[in-house]
């Protein structure tokens, strides 16, 4: 019985020494960090800034941001660009005042058109007699059966080439009562020029007038 006591008291005696770390609520658990947080302050504490680190903060705060460098036009780019826009306005203007398609002929003769002489009377259609020749004037205003007025001669069939006419001729009444003042400007596959009368041709085609005076 007394051995047992003993065991209990010395039991309670050691259990009423220091703390034991890991204890319970008001145990060392709650002094092990009130410790480490004064020791944290304290280092925090005596920890100083470098000399003049707060001015570089502000003023990298308040700077304006680096500028940058813009490539600078070449002197040639500016040159294209000027021609560029004076080619734009020229076009525009010509644009706007561009003269009407022309026509250029090329040169040469004038254009003809091609006649077959008509006789009236068929016994003279197919023979070549000078009974059945044609006369060509040299002067489509004067009087057609004139001695003078006689350039050359022409049969019923022949093919001939007209350059122009006139249209205030003299006036030709053929075998048949047809009457024309026309007269035709020809020439024949001889060569040889005249005046022939609008009568002894049955043409359809345009013929230019002839310029005024031209005889």
């Amino acid at each position: 019985m007394g051995v047992g006591a003993r065991y209990d008291g010395d039991a309670g005696g050691a259990g009423g020494g220091g703390p034991v770390p890991g204890g319970g609520p008001g145990g060392s658990g709650d002094d092990a960090e009130a410790l480490l947080r004064a020791r944290l302050r304290r280092a925090d504490e005596q920890i100083e800034a470098p000399p003049g680190l707060w001015d570089r903060i502000r003023e990298s705060d308040g700077a304006p941001e680096p500028a940058v460098a813009r490539p600078r036009r070449r002197p040639y780019a500016l040159v294209l660009g000027v021609a560029a826009a004076v080619a734009a306005v020229a076009l525009g203007v010509w644009w706007l005042v561009r003269p009407g398609p022309v026509h250029v002929r090329p040169a040469g003769p004038p254009p003809t058109v091609r006649l077959t002489v008509h006789n009236s009377e068929s016994a003279c259609r197919g023979r070549r007699l000078l009974e059945c020749a044609l006369r060509l004037a040299k002067d489509p205003h004067a009087p057609y059966a004139a001695r003078g007025n006689s350039a050359g001669r022409v049969w019923h069939g022949d093919v001939l080439t007209a350059r122009c006419v006139v249209t205030d001729g003299r006036l030709v009444r053929d075998e048949a009562g047809l009457t024309s003042t026309r007269w035709y400007l020809v020439t024949t596959g001889q060569g040889v020029e005249g005046w022939l009368p609008g009568v002894r041709t049955r043409n359809t085609h345009e013929v230019p007038v002839c310029p005024e005076g031209h005889k």
